[in-house]
């Protein structure tokens, strides 16, 4: 049976993620504050953030870009 958390994106409780997927202090937060259900959806949203801006992502400010729009989808706006 996998962990639960409380996910912060989805306001309930859900799976919590099987290891920290972002580094440092953003990942940490990332993995004990969202599910792996929310992760997904964020997966979704990046590719399609990366296609309509035609983001490169060995290009740094591309990077920067991506990380702005990751900490404003999972923590900031009014989610589902």
């Amino acid at each position: 049976m996998k962990k639960k958390i409380f996910c912060t994106f989805l306001k309930k409780y859900a799976n919590k993620q099987s290891f920290q997927i972002y580094p440092g202090k953003i990942g940490k937060r990332i993995y004990n504050e969202i599910s792996q259900k929310a992760w997904d959806k964020w997966m979704i949203q990046q590719t399609m953030i990366i296609n309509e801006k035609k983001l490169n992502m060995t290009n740094i400010n591309d990077q920067k870009e991506i990380k702005k729009n990751m900490i404003n989808f999972l923590f900031n706006k009014e989610n589902i």
